[in-house]
């Protein structure tokens, strides 16, 4: 071998020796290792290799340990260094986190997270993307995926500071002045309330030689010929409009209680009593349909009484005025009844300083966009104003009175409609005056932020409570599984719940046949309220369920076509229309448009639509009845048929028909019959009173006194169960 070749290996050596031994001289102190000075041969490793006997066998075991034990103390350390991970992604986690948010934070796609989602105790079927996470199972996700994770730096949200718009002070009673009276007509249904307003509103127009009413706003005024005035608002009668009835009683400073002569008291006139109460506002009576030969106005009057409506004549203070609205008589004895009221209460307002007031009804227009009705309670509105009311505010452009005439100011008492609203604020909400547009928009994102708060409040704790449930289930189900190992537990968890991730919210596009899907459009705010609170009721969803998909105001557009065929729905209008291209769009694409002016209608045609959905039930008549006298059996070829001998008591029994036999109230057997015979001859058909012999199956053994009954199976459409209460 060339011997300078193992000169310079034999260096190398040296020089990876010294190397490690200096490295290990540095680390002394951290391993605790005694490490001394390798004492190298003058010989070159070669020669001992070659020349093994110039060296006793310890001195050359000894020369060479330490250099091996340097190399195996590196390969041990490469094998360590492999085994330290590598800094591994950390995902940043927050309480609440969605599992939307989640997936995006571990760079992930959502059914990453779903997958996760297995190995806890969360029902995946109520999981949404977004759906809140709790922060164990947050922590879970991230480990199970290898990755670590740190808590987010909570940033101390500072205290919003409270930027709401809210009522003056109450005035100096010595800048009140006078102001109408609010007066609001209550009754039954069909007990003459709208004919009575019909005909004040007539006695208005022929008093100022108008040519008509060009539109009507839910309330007016009537101009006495004392030079008074009165505001009078109207409400239906039907139970479905129990809210606005409700809303006007708090806006109104008297109530006139129509009840028909012939009728006496019903149910809206008791809850209209009890509306007129809660508000503390006193009563008219208006006995109507006087003029009628059954009609008995002393009858209503004693009713009443059960009801604590005690007339002045029998030592109350309620006014009780007999009327005929149709005929018109007694109507200003009404009017003037009202007035001496109003004197009695004395009726004042500030008519300066901010706009406060309320919103009777609210409707959408094709050219004007939003419009409000409202009553001015305090100052005096006007245009350019800015207005707040709910999450919404206007700059008011145009201000209209009930004959659709543009004016320039409301003063309190006063019914106007408010052109200028940016969206359509809700019957009932409050109407506040503020200094500037800017101003108006801080107290609007205000109100937003308090109602998203609320809503997460509520959704917190709904989640929470499915979380529990959840949890009680888990633990159940791992009770079951508690004498296996965890391995074994996760697997059958996985298992188990392993078919849930092909039915995932996300991937669930086709709708459930048995539900129906309803887009709701109405002409005022009023109306969609009435319509959403009798949908609120139904209580019948394990029949079929009901999903309100979009509720508005306004006509029927190609929006509502669309959602309703995105949703395979069905489109209800009350008081609106659709036009010809909008009914031509919905033919083309199968979509059911239905428009009503009745409330009840648009229910009952509901419920007919709900019925549609339900599946058809199987319906047993009976057409005969038999009973076994006698039993015996017939040889046909190799086996015996039993026979049963019967006797027809009810009915008929035909061949064609199916038959049951019971025995002891037991049905034990159902199906067709093998035959049917009278006097040894094959018939179709045996009447009461009739003996015959009969087989049904040739297993089945008869007993004297079984009963044999002839039904009929028909389909019958199912009704739904719901009953909206009217």
């Amino acid at each position: 071998m060339n011997r300078g070749l193992l000169q310079r290996f034999e260096n190398l050596m040296q020089l990876r020796g010294a190397c490690w031994q200096l490295r290990a001289l540095s680390s002394r102190q951290v391993f605790g290792a005694q490490w001394k000075p390798v004492q190298l041969s003058a010989h070159p490793v070669g020669s001992l290799l070659l020349h093994p006997q110039l060296w006793p066998k310890p001195r050359l075991i000894s020369a060479a340990l330490p250099q091996c034990r340097h190399l195996a103390t590196k390969e041990e350390t490469k094998k360590k260094r492999k085994k330290i991970p590598l800094m591994r992604g950390e995902v940043e986690i927050r309480q609440k986190m969605t599992v939307e948010e989640l997936a995006q934070a571990m760079g992930k796609d959502i059914d990453h997270v779903y997958e996760a989602l297995l190995y806890t105790d969360i029902n995946l079927d109520s999981v949404e993307p977004d759906s809140i996470l709790r922060e164990d199972h947050i922590k879970m996700i991230v480990q199970k995926s290898g990755m670590k994770y740190k808590s987010a730096k909570l940033k101390e949200e500072k205290e919003r500071r409270n930027t709401d718009a809210v009522k003056r002070p109450p005035a100096d009673p010595a800048v009140l002045t006078p102001r109408p009276p609010v007066v609001t007509i209550l009754g039954h249904v069909d007990h003459g309330k709208t004919t009575l307003l019909d005909s004040l509103r007539k006695t208005q127009v022929a008093s100022m030689e108008a040519g008509g009413i060009t539109q009507h706003i839910g309330a007016f005024i009537v101009h006495m010929p004392s030079g008074e005035k009165i505001t009078f608002l109207d409400t239906p009668g039907h139970a479905a409009f129990s809210a606005m009835r409700a809303r006007g009683t708090y806006v109104t400073d008297i109530v006139i209680l129509v009840v028909a002569a012939e009728d006496g008291v019903m149910e809206q006139t008791v809850e209209s009593i009890q509306h007129a109460k809660n508000a503390g506002v006193p009563l008219i009576l208006a006995i109507n349909k006087c003029d009628k030969p059954e009609a008995d106005p002393e009858r209503v009057k004693k009713e009443l009484l059960a009801h604590d409506v005690v007339c002045e004549e029998f030592g109350g203070d309620v006014q009780a005025v007999n009327i005929s609205a149709l005929k018109g008589e007694n109507l200003m004895v009404l009017a003037e009844a009202t007035v001496a009221l109003a004197e009695m209460l004395e009726l004042k307002a500030d008519a300066t300083g901010l706009v406060e007031g309320t919103i009777i009804e609210s409707r959408k227009d094709k050219g004007k966009g939003p419009l409000t009705t409202a009553i001015i309670q305090r100052g005096t509105l006007r245009k350019g104003c800015v207005l707040v009311a709910g999450k919404t505010w206007a700059k008011v452009r145009f201000l209209f009175d009930e004959n659709g005439k543009a004016v320039d100011a409301a003063s309190p008492g006063i019914p106007v409609e408010i052109m200028g609203w940016k969206e359509s604020p809700s019957a009932g909400d409050e109407i506040l005056e503020v200094e500037s547009e800017q101003r108006a928009q801080e107290v609007v994102a205000w109100r937003t932020y308090v109602e998203q708060q609320e809503k997460m409040k509520k959704d917190l704790e709904v989640i929470e409570a499915k979380q529990k449930e959840h949890r009680l289930e888990y633990e159940k189900k791992q009770q079951k599984v508690a004498h296996l190992t965890w391995r074994q537990r996760k697997a059958v968890l996985y298992k188990a719940n392993k078919h849930l991730m092909f039915s995932r919210p996300k991937e669930r596009t086709e709708m459930d046949e048995n539900t129906l899907s309803l887009i709701v459009k109405g002409d005022v705010d009023g109306s969609v309220e009435a319509i959403l609170n009798i949908l609120d009721s139904y209580d019948c969803e394990d029949e079929c369920k009901l999903d309100i998909v979009y509720f508005g105001m306004g006509d029927i557009s190609e929006n509502d076509i669309n959602l309703a065929e995105a949703f395979n729905g069905v489109i209800f209008g009350f008081s609106v229309k659709a036009n010809e291209s909008i009914k031509k769009l919905a033919d083309k694409k199968g979509i059911k448009i239905k428009l009503h002016n009745i409330i009840y209608k648009l229910i009952e045609d509901l419920k007919d639509e709900l019925n549609s959905r339900l599946p058809s039930a199987v319906v047993e008549t009976t057409i005969g009845e038999a009973s076994v006298l006698d039993t015996f059996s017939v040889t046909v070829g190799k086996n015996k048929i039993p026979v049963a001998g019967c006797r027809v008591h009810k009915g008929l029994l035909d061949r064609k028909m199916k038959f049951k036999l019971i025995r002891n109230r037991d049905v034990i057997w159902k199906g067709c019959l093998s035959s049917l015979k009278h006097h040894k001859d094959d018939v179709q058909v045996i009447k009461t009173g009739m003996d015959c012999g009969l087989s049904l199956d040739k297993n089945l053994e008869f007993s004297i006194g079984d009963e044999i009954i002839c039904y009929e199976e028909k389909e019958v459409q199912q009704k739904t169960s719901w009953d909206p209460g009217f």
